[in-house]
């Protein structure tokens, strides 16, 4: 992820695309331009859904480039609702550049309500915007997402079918007060769940909570995944420079969305594609502003799966690496104490990139125009919860990445939400094997655990429980909660929410589904962690371990068909991405996007 030039667009190859879209071959002339009568049945389905494409001569030069709309609002996830509000915004953005909008439904992937996780779905999502790409006579597209898993799995399958790409994101939502203060969307939850096992919290505050909680539609207004991915995109260049941090229901909305319809038919026209944005310089520049916002630990795994799309390499280490000289500037929850509301009131991304100039490849391109640099240069200084470089909340970065016995691959952790002194510790391993085993026991009385202890959830990786949840934040024992423990270190293969906090060492891989270390602890086995040193291990005897390993056996697989069954078959580890390996380019033949023979169909 070294700074890196961005390469001019590839020439496109495949029925009627031959050329540049200035040269009027734009890619939906394979399907509409001619007099045949497959042009015709193509042109009779558009207006037959109110889509006028040419006019009475037919004449394919006289019509602007095709934008598809994919929108992925539903009911089932109250995270995506306001994008509803933006379709019709994008639209008239587009048809004020020449274009020709065309809105289509994706995939709704929601936290809230999808299960085992909407990770299982991600890349599914993808495929669908890859072959509805694909299959459809589309010259650009303009991704309407927000939640979480939303946003990465919309983008994967655009930059592998590589056509000019805009995300609108829909926005945090309302800030809820509770007992007269304001509170985070996931953040207070865990918190204030922990301090009801603990007795403090009764049924009449648990109830009045519920209602706060329910404050309105929009993303998390915590810096958790949703944020996280929104302001990530917009580093990356796939997004109107300042709108990711928009609030859900803000004026500004609708303005940004009709900008994303304007710039989506500049970007057919000027071949913006995304292998000329997302360069090895552009990656290097999301992984600092994920240092300097303290963002989610998923957004890591989301970077990785889009990179492997574009053959783009992305290390673990290199999360590290860069991390070393980034300072933490958003005081965000939950590494800080604001919400999104206030970054977007303290300047937002453009702010935030001024501060991180000197650390970022300002010629990355974005597709909105301008540079890197330029967005940066232009920036107004931050104010409120976004500090100044100078004044940092933390100098070092938001992560630590370790490798060693017990994570021969790596494992990661967001050290901005942890206990400083817990980021060096030895400790007895108490082992729960699955997530039903940890609700089992973890608040037993019984349970022979300290806060010394090192708490260990195996079993819960992409390929023991497809979709990888997010249960890695293993709670504290009832008991120790009581006496005043607040953190204690967790190791798992599993995730965690971006709104979480605690020093829990995730993604550790290989995950034990598949033969890796963490299958092989046994409860009272010491493990030592330091974060500082980049080392987690587990402390038994080289023979000790071989004789675990030869007697491991893979766990049976509960799902025998469908998609769990495939992505099982197929994911890969969490340092690639969790990404299917069939979806993953490696290669420039693999980046190539074969068109479909537009004939009859």
């Amino acid at each position: 992820m070294a700074k890196t030039p961005a390469p001019g667009a590839p020439g496109r190859s495949g029925p009627g695309v031959a050329g540049s879209a200035m040269a009027g071959t734009l890619r939906s002339r394979a399907w509409l331009a001619g007099d045949d009568e497959v042009a015709m049945a193509h042109r009779v389905a558009l207006a037959s859904a109110g889509v006028h494409v040419f006019g009475k001569d037919r004449d394919a030069a006289g019509t602007g480039p095709i934008i598809g709309i994919a929108n992925s609002a539903s009911q089932l996830n109250p995270c995506n609702l306001p994008l509803n509000q933006l379709a019709g915004a994008v639209r008239e953005g587009i048809e004020q550049a020449g274009g020709v909008g065309v809105e289509f439904p994706t995939i709704s992937l929601g936290e809230d309500l999808m299960k085992p996780s909407a990770m299982l779905y991600r890349n599914l999502l993808s495929i669908e915007i890859e072959e509805m790409i694909r299959a459809n006579p589309l010259d650009g597209i303009v991704l309407l997402a927000n939640c979480d898993k939303s946003v990465p799995g919309a983008l994967m399958g655009a930059v592998s079918a590589n056509i000019p790409t805009v995300l609108v994101t829909g926005g945090a939502r309302p800030v809820a007060s509770f007992r007269g203060g304001r509170i985070g969307t996931g953040t207070a939850l865990w918190r204030l769940w922990d301090e009801r096992r603990a007795g403090r919290l009764d049924d009449a505050a648990w109830r009045e909570l519920e209602q706060c909680l329910s404050c309105g539609v929009g993303a998390c207004n915590t810096m958790g995944t949703a944020s996280t991915m929104a302001v990530l995109a917009e580093v990356l260049g796939l997004m109107i420079p300042g709108s990711s941090s928009i609030p859900a229901g803000d004026p500004r909305s609708a303005e940004a969305a009709r900008q994303a319809g304007r710039v989506a038919v500049a970007a057919v026209t000027e071949e913006r594609r995304p292998d000329a944005i997302l360069t090895p310089g552009a990656f290097a520049n999301a992984v600092v502003a994920l240092h300097a916002i303290g963002g989610s630990t998923n957004a890591v795994i989301h970077l990785a799966a889009l990179a492997g799309r574009l053959g783009v390499p992305f290390p673990l280490a290199e999360i590290r690496r860069i991390g070393r000289s980034v300072p933490v500037l958003a005081d965000v929850e939950p590494s800080g104490s604001g919400l999104m509301q206030d970054f977007d009131a303290g300047g937002g991304v453009p702010s935030l990139l001024g501060e991180l100039s000197g650390l970022l490849d300002t010629d990355a391109l974005t597709v909105a125009g301008p540079t890197i640099g330029e967005i940066a240069a232009s920036a107004p200084p931050p104010t409120g919860v976004i500090k100044p470089a100078a004044r940092p909340l933390r100098e070092g970065g938001a992560f630590g990445v370790v490798h060693g016995s017990l994570a021969p691959d790596g494992a990661i952790i967001k050290t901005s939400a942890a206990s400083p002194e817990l980021l060096r510790h030895r400790g007895p391993a108490v082992v729960f094997s699955g997530y039903d085993d940890m609700l089992a026991r973890i608040d037993d009385p019984s349970l022979p655990v300290t806060e010394r202890s090192v708490l260990v959830l195996a079993g819960c990786g992409p390929v023991g429980v497809p979709g990888m949840p997010e249960w890695g934040m293993i709670p504290i024992p009832a008991r120790l909660v009581r006496a005043g423990v607040t953190d204690m270190v967790r190791v798992t293969d599993a995730r965690m929410s971006g709104t979480s906090f605690g020093t829990v060492l995730l993604h550790v891989a290989p995950e034990a589904a598949v033969g890796g270390p963490l299958g092989l602890v046994r409860d009272g086995d010491m493990i030592a962690v330091d974060v500082a040193a980049g080392s987690l291990e587990l402390e038994i005897p080289a023979a000790e371990l071989a004789r675990r390993r030869a007697a491991f056996a893979p766990p049976p697989r509960a799902h025998l068909r469908g998609w769990p069954a495939l992505y099982a078959s197929h994911v890969l580890q969490a340092p690639d991405g969790c990404d299917l390996d069939f979806l993953q380019a490696p290669t420039p033949a693999h980046r190539k996007f074969v068109e479909p023979v537009v004939g009859r169909s």
